[in-house]
């Protein structure tokens, strides 16, 4: 991004490295004016020096900067800045339905006889197609083949759409199918740490490299010493279009550790024990930056690992500074001498390299871990920061299935002319997949020794569990095949089914009918495995009812034992070909053995080679064609892509804030509610609304796809919104699934079908919920298939970050009860209407007063937080939403 700011603190500098000149604006300098900063936290330098860039006297003024220096003295500070970051990250499934709505911003744009070509990227935008790819196929050598083709096959239309884009759209690039995860790609080959761009005059400015992302682990790269987080599409969008980030000068948790992980004790027991802490501890809405001697034992890979894992301990981001191990990654992966040279000349001279001699910074709070402390973990089976000691998951689990599930006999399934016994806790998906850890070679290599000494000892997968790997880039492949080790993997069945997030975001594919109707008709407990990142209800597979994350080798482990059930540690995961009981301490690798393997064939020519024609695409990337354009031509009936209706008899002057009177709650739900719960991204139900307008317009069971295949497309969306199989709603009595009472009548219909009724009778809608509602993925279909059900208000105990700006993005009121008051603690059943006054003239954080008026018709009222943080979110909240505010301003 240019900077355009007036530095009237004289902070432009210069920098030489190898012989070329950068300008750079000085936090030195600045130090001068506004007191020393050199204990501010690393991730603080970061905000401060885009602050000095961007400083303009408005949007970004003296006493903006002057608050980021003082935050030192009390360590938080209540002041909203406006930040912007360098560039933006999109996958396809939140990408999508963004670059949906820049189309029907062109649409609107020429309708308000503006100019289509305003709405274009103003910063460089990446968006890698990396969560379409199902696994249909697997556990044979065609599966990636097979796979590939089917995706192509299911997503045409979207595909199609996203090319147009890209050669639409300035500044945009798509990185096709069949390449990578986006957030290992954006690790391995996008992220710079130090960014560049001419200024008007022509000369090269340098900066840290920053960025959202339309993902919520987009945090990984702060592993890298990238600034970045998730926001959701309609946020990102504004940031394309040159609008800053509003935010609240953040406190920051430092997170002290020391020490070294034990022998054999792997990243992902790391990752999912600070992740119990931090959730323990409480960090919504916080940085968390990362410190100590400990980080000198920690590969960038292992850092990224924790970073990436931030939406799941409720961080805004999980920071690691810039080090000599960020250098050594840089080479590693293959950038460019220059870039690396730069990266470090320019941390050292702002302060924001980390060795023995840097201060430590102040933070916030603080905790600490012993590394070597960390034993052997999983974590569920319903909530990542469920962490459960290896020793101790049968332990749980059999005393969970006693006190929650009736206990069944073992029905007998016959798969493929072999017949065994399936039962409860019995694990029928093992899937190595996700962002988190299949960027890390150590967890991937171990993986794959497991395997070797498995298949050496004559074991393999138990017959009943569905095996796959997906890894997060090219680069995995190259050194698995280079080492001997996909041969292992792939003779006990993990199978390469393709270069995406696969399991980890419900993209499981169907299990073995016999399997699949076993578990359902005798009301089994299914069992997945696998080495993501979450693990909430109804996300892996719906056949699966207990989700647990692993390290990869234990993902490997789990496919060979077939069950929780029995402990891991102390008895076999199953006998050899000698009939001898082979234990997992047999089939586990030494460090020695991973990190030789890494030291062999994990080498910078790999990823150079890899990420050489990046954008190119396969031969059916290329073989799409599109026809460029200012504006795109809506496909006529297609259920994948559709032109959404925000923008729908807009005027350049936004509609007066009503009132919300005689609102009915449309759903009562309890904590956690995930924005899976809200918009789910899994399978589509033949029974469910979005299910019948598909089957109405003649598409079928075969091809419904998935909902998260479908968001370029309001219809299937909104019918989709709440509508997750595991969701509760307390309006009704042990009823699973998205349902709701309608109050004029008393009957119970799909939440969706309430909804229409009550729009058609003019009826505005509340939702009510407990704690940490919208926890989980950043997607922006949560709130705007809110909005389009006719919510108007959202009143829980308390918000995760990115679903609260995602709602006051879409123009709706999100408010929290007061500390220790609850909806049941004032009685609220849902049967309840309620009204909100003076909602124009609402202030950020003020205190609002909601009057409720009983069945009976009894009146009373409690006090609620409105949580409309800043005054940047009430200009979006009176202009009915990010981007009717955005199509104006550029109308204009």
């Amino acid at each position: 991004m240019i900077p355009t700011g007036q530095d009237s603190l004289k902070t432009r500098s210069t920098l030489d490295v190898n012989g070329k000149s950068y300008a750079y604006y000085s936090l030195e300098k600045a130090a001068a004016a506004l007191g020393d900063v050199s204990r501010l936290p690393f991730s603080m330098k970061v905000l401060l020096e885009n602050l000095l860039r961007f400083e303009d006297g408005a949007t970004v003024t003296r006493d903006d900067l002057q608050a980021m220096a003082d935050w030192q003295k009390e360590r938080k500070i209540s002041r909203e800045i406006q930040y912007r970051p360098a560039r933006v990250l999109m996958q396809d499934f939140t990408g999508v339905p963004a670059v949906v709505d820049l189309a029907a911003m062109r649409d609107a744009m020429a309708k308000l006889g503006g100019d289509a070509q305003k709405i274009n990227p103003l910063v460089p935008v990446h968006l890698v197609i990396d969560h379409s790819v199902m696994v249909d196929e697997f556990g044979t050598p065609k599966a990636f083949a097979d796979n590939v083709a089917l995706e192509y096959a299911r997503n045409a239309e979207r595909y199609q759409f996203l090319k147009w884009g890209s050669q639409s759209f300035d500044n945009f690039k798509v990185v096709p199918p069949g390449t990578g995860i986006c957030h290992q790609v954006n690790l391995e080959h996008i992220a710079q740490t130090v960014w560049t761009s001419e200024d008007q005059s022509g000369e090269t400015i340098a900066y840290p490299d920053t960025l959202v992302g339309t993902d919520s682990h987009t945090t990984m790269v702060n592993g890298l010493g990238v600034l970045g987080w998730g926001v959701g599409g309609i946020e990102a969008e504004a940031a394309m279009l040159g609008q800053p980030v509003s935010m609240l000068i953040p406190e920051v948790v430092g997170f002290r550790l020391d020490g070294a992980l034990r022998e054999g004790i792997t990243a992902t027991d790391l990752v999912l024990t600070v992740t119990q802490m931090l959730r323990a501890k409480g960090v919504v809405g916080r940085f968390v930056e990362f410190y100590g001697p400990g980080l000198d034992a920690l590969t960038l890979a292992d850092r990224a690992t924790i970073a990436n894992m931030a939406p799941e301990y409720g961080a805004t981001c999980g920071f690691f500074p810039v080090d000599e191990r960020t250098i050594d990654y840089l080479k590693l992966s293959g950038r460019d001498d220059e870039r690396i040279a730069l990266v470090r000349a320019y941390a050292q001279a702002q302060g924001m390299w980390r060795d023995a001699s840097t201060p430590q910074p102040l933070f916030t709070d603080t905790l600490e871990l012993d590394m070597a402390s960390v034993q052997p973990s999983l974590a569920g089976p319903k909530r990542p920061q469920d962490r459960v000691l290896l020793s101790e998951v049968d332990e749980l689990f059999n005393g969970d299935l006693e006190a929650t599930y009736k206990k069944v006999g073992q029905p007998r399934v016959a798969v493929e002319g072999e017949e065994y016994q399936l039962g409860n806790g019995d694990v029928v998906i093992a899937a190595i997949t996700s962002c988190t850890n299949t960027s890390n070679p150590s967890v991937l290599i171990a993986a794959g020794l497991v395997a070797r000494k498995a298949r050496e000892k004559g074991l393999t997968r138990k017959p009943w569990v569905k095996t796959s790997l997906a890894p997060g880039s090219q680069v995995v492949t190259e050194y698995l095949d280079k080492s001997g080790l996909s041969e292992d993997l792939n003779a006990i069945g993990f199978n390469l089914v393709g270069y995406g997030c696969t399991t980890c975001i419900g993209n499981s594919g169907p299990l073995a009918e016999p399997i699949s109707a076993a578990i359902n008709e005798n009301d089994l407990v299914a069992v997945s495995v696998l080495s993501g990142n979450r693990n909430f209800e109804g996300r892996v597979s719906p056949d699966c009812r207990a989700n647990y994350l692993a390290s990869p080798p234990l993902v490997v482990a789990y496919a060979l034992k077939g069950t929780v059930t029995s402990d891991m540690v102390n008895s076999p995961v199953g006998h050899g070909s000698d009939g001898e009981p082979v234990f997992l301490k047999d089939i586990w690798p030494s460090n020695d053995e991973v990190r030789a393997l890494i030291d062999a064939h994990v080498h910078s020519d790999l990823f150079r080679s890899r990420y050489a024609d990046v954008f190119h695409g396969d031969d059916k990337w290329r073989a799409i064609n599109v026809t460029g354009g200012d504006t795109y031509k809506w496909p006529a009936g297609s259920t994948y892509i559709a032109n959404p209706p925000y923008f729908e008899g807009m005027s350049m002057t936004a509609r007066p804030i009503e009132d919300i009177e005689q609102a009915r709650a449309l759903a009562v739900f309890g904590d956690s509610i995930t924005t899976d719960h809200i918009s789910p991204a899994g399978s589509i139900k033949a029974d469910s609304p979005a299910g019948e307008y598909l089957l109405e317009h003649q598409v079928s069971r075969a091809e419904f796809n998935s909902y998260g295949a479908r968001r370029g497309n309001h219809d299937v969306m909104m019918r989709g919104t709440f509508a997750n199989i595991r969701i509760r709603n307390r309006m009704l009595d042990g009823v699973e699934g998205g349902m709701t009472r309608y109050a004029p009548t008393g009957e119970v219909m799909p939440i969706y079908d309430a909804a229409m009724k009550y729009k058609a009778d003019g009826t505005p809608l509340v939702v009510l919920a407990g704690k940490e509602y919208g926890t989980g993925s950043s997607r922006d279909w949560a709130a705007k298939g809110t909005v389009l059900l006719g919510v108007r208000a959202v009143i829980a105990e308390s918000f995760e970050r990115i679903h609260r700006s995602n709602l006051v993005g879409m123009g709706v009121l999100p408010l929290q009860f007061k500390d220790g008051e609850t909806a049941q603690s004032l009685g609220l059943t849902g049967a309840e209407s309620f009204t909100i006054t003076g909602v124009a003239g609402i202030k950020p954080r003020q205190d609002v007063t909601v009057s409720v008026r009983t069945a009976a018709g009894e009146e009373k009222s409690f006090t609620a937080r409105c949580r409309i943080d800043t005054y940047n979110e009430l200009e979006y909240f009176h202009a009915g939403g990010i981007l009717p505010y955005v199509l104006r301003k550029l109308a204009a």
